[in-house]
């Protein structure tokens, strides 16, 4: 990996996890504080955002759209509009610490969809790295468990759309050469399209009260309209994650951010904290340094390997079991696969 391509993978990690902790800061205070509670509809109008302000870009020139097949762009966009809604329904028809279950079950969920489907090899380094982060998130984050078989469906639909819908932002990029801002700028009014359209359905059913019929204070316009602008970085560093890294390491990223959240919910709003939160947030910190630690030294011997001359090269018969043991599963994902 290059020094440039390492600092542009650094900065959309940054500005990934930057932009995500200060949107959930301001759409806590939207609907905590100031009673604005229709997450589904608040998506959709996140999503138009995004579109009319890459549009101005576009019309600006600061990037050039690149068209893409209608099928497949109208088919994503529809299938990540449907993962947001099922993932809010998920929240709503289950408890907090089943849905905060759901959202762990991605990565192992997405590793196996890779491995079957895209013969992607991840390492037993890799997995147990992975395996110490979802134990800490998990002692962190979940508390109870109640189960009901319409959440249980519901979980299980969100977790293939999401998985789905993330591996496709990957593979569609490497694809077809479509850069993040791209895709983003083709898929998004799609996506805004089906949460405009049911939104306002999912959130009645969820809170029982209107998004029409609510009462549009000043505070509550100017939350809205920051949580639209905060979208748009979030969105954009999503696409350019999974592009530049891939969509495990992603969800591995999500779950810094979940810590950072709680984090900072002790610290500066005073919610209630244990030890059993300090811990499971130490774990999986440990856990995100293991990930990192073996996914960098993979990514070098796979560099390694590519710079070998052809007599150096191992042969035939020998290089699948050498492929497993070195990590070129990560070759074969920049071949295959791919922020957000």
């Amino acid at each position: 990996m290059t020094a440039g391509l390492q600092l542009g993978v650094i900065g959309s990690l940054a500005l990934s996890v930057a932009s995500s902790v200060a949107i959930v800061i301001c759409n806590k205070a939207l609907i905590s504080t100031l009673g604005f509670p229709f997450a589904t509809t608040l998506t959709s109008w996140h999503l138009m955002v995004t579109y009319c302000t890459l549009h101005v870009a576009q019309r600006l020139h600061f990037f050039e759209p690149k068209a893409i097949d209608g099928h497949t762009v109208i088919l994503f966009g529809f299938l990540n509009g449907t993962s947001i809604g099922l993932l809010n329904l998920s929240l709503g028809f289950n408890s907090i610490g089943f849905y905060q279950m759901t959202k762990l079950a991605i990565i192992p969920f997405t590793v196996l969809l890779e491995t079957i489907f895209l013969n992607k090899r991840f390492s037993e380094t890799i997995k147990l790295s992975l395996m110490v982060l979802l134990l800490g998130v998990g002692i962190a984050s979940v508390t109870d468990l109640e189960l009901n078989l319409l959440g249980s469906v519901l979980s299980g639909l969100a977790i293939g759309t999401t998985c789905v819908g993330q591996i496709l932002t990957n593979t569609i990029q490497k694809k077809l050469k479509v850069s993040s801002t791209q895709l983003l700028y083709q898929s998004a009014p799609y996506q805004a399209a089906i949460l405009f359209a049911t939104g306002p359905f999912v959130d009645r059913l969820l809170t029982n009260r209107s998004v029409f019929a609510h009462k549009y204070t000043t505070p509550v316009v100017g939350f809205i309209i920051l949580s639209c602008l905060i979208a748009v970085s979030v969105n954009f560093s999503t696409f350019l994650v999974i592009g530049t890294t891939s969509p495990v390491t992603y969800q591995v990223l999500g779950h810094l951010k979940t810590c950072l959240v709680l984090s900072f919910g002790y610290t500066l709003l005073h919610d209630p904290f244990t030890m059993k939160n300090i811990l499971g947030i130490l774990v999986a910190i440990f856990g995100m340094a293991l990930y990192s630690f073996f996914s960098v030294r993979e990514s070098k011997k796979k560099s390694t390997n590519d710079a070998l001359p052809v007599s150096q090269m191992p042969d035939k018969e020998t290089e699948p079991l050498l492929a497993t043991k070195d990590g070129s599963d990560i070759k074969k994902a920049n071949g295959v696969s791919h922020g957000c």
